[in-house]
């Protein structure tokens, strides 16, 4: 795996994850001789924690909607994502040997639920194409004379091509390799790389509740992020709150938005609604109904047919109304109290965690200097970019994968 056979190839690959190792296999599959440089020991590092292990590959959903879940980079992506589209990838993945299946929210994983399965198939479609493979090779810089592309310097040497594809992926979990490398050849390449900032990463709340909280997992709920008054995003499902604030699937595609937000001097907020199935009037009747059935049990006991057990401490302090109050002493007003705390259970968003601890970079290499039809720089002939280093961040639910997988690809044909 680490003795080149040539230093001189038609394209070299810098960064093993998954959009490099696409790369690398599809341009290898075109007949062209491939390199693949890579710092970390093996091959995939980020790959294996993925899907907390699982690997969610991709989404079932359609292009129209995959192009929704990437914001504004949506337009930029629709040609990658048509050239290799999720089918595509399932597709990829069954020929190599791994079965998939559909879950909640359309998420594709492997049936054996694990990420190893994923980069087994991966290394697989580099040995198909006969990719020469470097670990512990970390590239230095690259190579360019009179505007296009000659190679690349990494350890004590130098590799030539006129094709080099920069994967190297963004700054999230550095641990695995992630440390901005591709930021850095970017910028010396004369591109303009747009801030990176956490993306699908937990929220901090200085909210002193929150850590009575901790633990507490919420179902079948809504949250709306609020930037003043303003609501603007909302998602349905599971959420977590932690020591230091919210976290789980919903609070993480929430979480794209915020640090854009709080840069703006806006307030923002996470409004809850912990009974989303039911409208005020009906929640309304269904506290009549609480309060005159259990009338001479106290207000905290009551909310325990309502709330998880954990929770019930913390909303009675926020209604305002003491715990002790027997349900036939509940007012109107107080009652009203209770629906609109339901509706609007409110957490102060103060910030996110580190970008360490982002599923996903925001931010990267620009993509008005990229061109969407062949992920090749317009400032650099040859030189081309794939996966999370560019620009493009997607909400959680294997659609950054798939970015990944589809610019990896469209690079390699190209």
């Amino acid at each position: 795996m680490n003795k080149p056979s040539t230093k001189n190839y038609d394209v070299i690959v810098v960064g093993g994850g998954a959009a490099g190792m696409l790369a690398a296999g599809a341009a290898a599959a075109g007949g062209k001789k491939v390199l693949l440089l890579e710092k970390n020991p093996e091959l995939g590092k980020k790959l294996l924690i993925t899907g907390k292990g699982r690997c969610n590959i991709t989404n079932a959903g359609d292009l129209k909607n995959f192009i929704a879940c990437y914001g504004s980079g949506g337009k930029f992506l629709y040609r990658a994502l048509t050239v290799f589209s999720n089918q595509q990838t399932v597709e990829l993945f069954n020929r190599l040997g791994v079965e998939t299946k559909v879950e909640r929210g359309g998420r594709i994983f492997p049936v054996s639920d694990m990420a190893e399965t994923v980069v087994g198939a991966l290394k697989k479609y580099l040995a198909e194409g006969k990719v020469e493979i470097l670990v512990n090779m970390p590239v230095r810089k690259i190579l360019a004379a009179q505007g296009a592309v000659t190679g690349v310097a990494a350890g004590n040497s130098e590799y030539y091509a006129k094709k080099v594809i920069i994967g190297t992926g963004g700054l999230s979990y550095p641990g695995t390799g992630s440390t901005g490398d591709g930021y850095r050849f970017a910028e010396l390449a004369g591109h303009g790389v747009v801030e990176p900032r956490p993306s699908l990463v937990p929220l901090v709340s200085k909210d002193n509740f929150v850590r009575e909280l901790q633990g507490l997992s919420l179902r079948n709920v809504e949250a709306l992020l609020y930037a003043g008054n303003v609501k603007v995003v909302s998602e349905f499902g599971e959420m977590l709150f932690t020591h230091f604030g919210l976290s789980g699937p919903i609070i993480l595609t929430l979480s794209s938005f915020v640090p854009k937000l709080l840069k703006e001097g806006k307030n923002v907020r996470v409004s809850i609604n912990l009974k989303p199935a039911l409208t005020n009037e009906q929640l309304n009747d269904r506290l009549i109904r609480e309060f005159k059935d259990n009338a001479r049990k106290t207000y905290s006991n009551i909310l325990k047919n309502l709330l998880p057990m954990s929770l019930v401490n913390v909303f009675v302090v926020r209604s305002g109304i003491g715990p002790d109050k027997k349900g036939a002493e509940i007012s109107k007003v107080e009652r009203g109290r209770i629906v609109g705390l339901l509706g609007d259970f409110s957490v102060s968003v103060s910030g996110t965690r580190p970008i360490a601890e982002a599923i996903v970079t925001g931010g990267g290499v620009a993509l008005d200097e990229i061109n969407p039809r062949t992920m090749e720089s317009l400032k650099v002939k040859g030189l081309f970019f794939c996966g999370e280093v560019i620009d493009i961040d997607g909400l959680t639910g294997g659609y950054n994968l798939q970015a990944a997988f589809s610019t990896g690809y469209l690079a390699g044909v190209s």
